[in-house]
């Protein structure tokens, strides 16, 4: 029988922001957690929603229809094929939820593109 995912551990051992950590899979889906902090690079997914829960600070989704603002506690969806740029401007802590597969920075590779991490 698997153990339950501490959170606050495994984000504790990560040091650099925007370097998500898969936590759990279900299914063919990752559950990742994720720091935060300044401006991530303009991204879509072609093929995927993106689930962003906020677990503590603040995190804005920029998008061309408005940005949505995200506190503890909060989610969004971000459609699929809708560009999106992620931005925190003092640090979020957050958990996504998408397809094992589905690469960070989605269709725009950047120095911000992380390797599939599984804890």
């Amino acid at each position: 029988m698997p153990e339950p995912v501490d959170l606050a551990a495994v984000l504790s051992t990560v040091d650099q922001p925007w370097s998500p950590r898969t936590v759990a899979v279900l299914n063919d889906y990752d559950l990742r957690v994720v720091h935060t902090h300044g401006e991530f690079t303009r991204h879509s997914h072609p093929e995927t929603d993106e689930v962003f829960l906020v677990l503590s600070g603040s995190l804005t989704i920029r998008m061309d229809d408005g940005d949505v603002t995200l506190g503890p506690g909060q989610l969004y969806v971000v459609p699929k094929g809708t560009p999106h740029q992620p931005y925190s401007p003092d640090g979020a802590q957050v958990l996504l939820v998408e397809p094992s597969a589905t690469v960070n920075t989605g269709d725009t590779p950047s120095e911000l593109t992380a390797e599939r991490r599984v804890v």
